[in-house]
């Protein structure tokens, strides 16, 4: 895939550069574009063109919407090594986690809807219970997807989905890595206040 031209949009850098970076912690102006980032992304070669340094350019020149779309802000891994790799210690995957959540709040169709429904039915499972419980947490990413597929008509890819988790189960209790119980923590409540907290903060 060949990149596109950027263009500055002085009505909207500032303002967009301003709460990316309010909101991710980094410093989006202290890169110097060195690349370093880009040539050490586990998912570079699946994302196109846009790699960490592309996106915070987009960012700082105001390019809200290929900001917003695009691959590798729904198919980074959070892996870091970015930040490990960049001279200013700006950890990229921070930033396309605040991308995700201000495509969330803007009610944008996910460019991957699977990673989204990941992403909701894990924090849902955590807020609900105080941590992660996996049964609960698979089971609704799980259902998430097949009513994708579902009203898609693609009766086949729930199918293969079924056989392949069914496998990957079996699997993981083989070796003791699933654990069907439901388990809580103390302060549920708290963990739930925060969590309202954060998102009332978010809109002020």
């Amino acid at each position: 895939m060949t990149a596109t031209v950027l263009e500055y949009k002085s009505d909207i850098a500032k303002s967009l550069g301003k709460e990316v970076m309010a909101r991710s912690g980094q410093n989006l102006f202290a890169c110097f574009q060195c690349k370093r980032c880009a040539a050490g992304c586990p998912v570079g070669e699946a994302t196109g063109y846009v790699t960490p340094d592309r996106l915070i350019k987009m960012i700082t020149l105001g390019d809200q919407e290929n900001a917003i779309n695009n691959d590798l802000v729904w198919k980074c891994v959070s892996c870091y090594t970015c930040g490990t790799r960049c001279p200013n210690n700006i950890q990229s995957g921070r930033i396309t986690e605040t991308i995700k959540k201000m495509a969330k709040e803007k009610k944008l169709e996910p460019l991957q809807p699977k990673v989204a429904h990941f992403h909701n039915a894990f924090v849902k499972s955590a807020v609900r219970w105080g941590r992660l419980n996996e049964m609960n947490f698979m089971n609704s990413y799980e259902m998430k997807n097949a009513w994708d597929d579902l009203k898609q008509l693609k009766f086949s890819a729930i199918y293969d989905e079924m056989r392949t988790q069914a496998k990957t189960g079996l699997a993981m209790v083989s070796k003791k890595r699933l654990h069907f119980g439901l388990q809580s923590s103390k302060g549920r409540k708290e963990i739930k206040r925060l969590y309202k907290q954060s998102k009332v903060d978010r809109r002020g």
